[in-house]
């Protein structure tokens, strides 16, 4: 197994490195402080192409694997985790409507989507569907020759500052089976979003309610088949789990060269931190258990990529273990700046407060050790 990136691989991280270090870390704290959605930042993201990173080739994207997707994504997130985070988000709606929808919806959307002149939300989660996504009940009744959309969302990235949203809805009976899914129109008419979220972190992107009512619909808005809807989604959910997981590591890897660096500067006791060897050991533990982070989400995203039986599973191991150590080791550099760590002049606070959510949202860690469970305890074949 060779562990080392590829020419091209290594030239996307570095084209990536290179635009979070001149368009994301030096205003991301302003986009925290102000709630500034960084629409401009995002197009700019488009013109390099990491608006349809895995979007196929024929519809505008770059066609990449998600394993290189994630050496992208690790790298913009070392920049700005938030803005990172709706980059993720928008990839997976862009590729979505580009794989599954139909040559009117492809012809509308694709071409805007994938250069970041346009951006789209993802909208699944309902305020009594959360983690139990198969019993979400916003409705796309048949009227005519349409559907009329009635329901609501809640925590939609983007919601009203964005073109498109790929919208979830019960077309059939209950269960997945009658689920479905539409691209629609962000201002159609009957959508009404609710005020900005006031959120821990994740402050560069609005957070908002969709209601629907009586939105109308036209049939050639239905993203594949009726009933594939949930199908979808949870494909979606395997890369959306990567992509966050990935997040955290990026952010993780701020944090901790942060911190490494700071240790040389902070003197205590007449020496530097770095000279401590108690704050050695912590340093060596975080650096090691986010290599391990980072190998278990790009060993998820190769099984993804190569549709392996068991890639859920792994996805959700990816995506549990990464965001957990994303969030230990950003709070641990908080901890090593001591209480300049709690200042917002530095930036160990939003780092923490950035990732927390990443334990929650594409499935909470909770979730994922079902999954892992059930599937261990599914039959007698060991994953491996």
């Amino acid at each position: 197994m060779d562990f080392q990136l590829t020419e091209d691989q290594q030239a996307f991280a570095q084209t990536a490195a290179q635009f979070a270090r001149e368009a994301l870390a030096p205003n991301a704290a302003r986009w925290d402080a102000e709630h500034i959605f960084p629409v401009e930042a995002l197009q700019q993201a488009g013109e390099l192409g990491f608006c349809g990173l895995y979007t196929p080739e024929e519809q505008g994207g770059l066609g990449l694997s998600r394993l290189d997707s994630s050496i992208i994504f690790e790298q913009l997130a070392m920049g700005c985790t938030t803005t990172t985070a709706m980059l993720t988000i928008h990839n997976m709606a862009t590729w979505m409507i580009a794989t599954w929808g139909t040559d009117a919806v492809r012809d509308r959307w694709c071409e805007s989507l994938v250069s970041g002149q346009q951006l789209a939300s993802y909208c699944l989660t309902e305020p009594g569907a959360g983690s139990d996504a198969a019993s979400l009940k916003t409705t796309a009744r048949k009227q005519g020759d349409g559907y009329v959309l009635n329901g609501a969302k809640v925590f939609i990235s983007g919601a009203g500052s964005t073109h498109v949203l790929v919208v979830m809805a019960r077309t059939g009976g209950p269960g997945a089976q009658g689920v479905s899914a539409f691209a629609v129109p962000a201002d159609a008419v009957g959508i009404t979003y609710g005020k900005p979220e006031e959120k821990m972190g994740w402050n560069a992107q609005p957070t908002r309610m969709i209601t629907f009512e009586d939105v109308q619909l036209q049939a050639d808005w239905l993203l594949g088949e009726e009933g594939d809807g949930f199908r979808f989604a949870m494909m979606g959910l395997d890369g959306g789990r990567i992509n966050i997981a990935t997040c955290s590591v990026g952010t993780a890897q701020q944090a901790l060269d942060t911190a490494r660096n700071y240790m040389h500067e902070r003197e205590q006791f007449g020496k530097p931190l770095a000279a401590f060897q108690a704050l050695q050991f912590k340093l060596a533990d975080m650096a090691t258990e986010l290599v391990a982070a980072r190998q278990m989400v790009r060993l998820a995203a190769w099984k993804l990529d190569n549709q392996d039986a068991d890639r859920t599973t792994y996805c959700a191991m990816a995506k549990r273990f990464a965001t957990d150590i994303g969030f230990k080791v950003c709070n641990e550099a908080l901890q090593l700046h001591g209480g300049y760590g709690y200042i917002k002049e530095y930036p160990l606070e939003r780092h923490v407060r950035d990732v927390r959510v990443h334990q929650i949202l594409e499935g909470t860690n909770e979730i994922m050790r079902l999954i892992i469970g059930r599937r261990l305890l599914a039959d007698e074949r060991q994953v491996l």
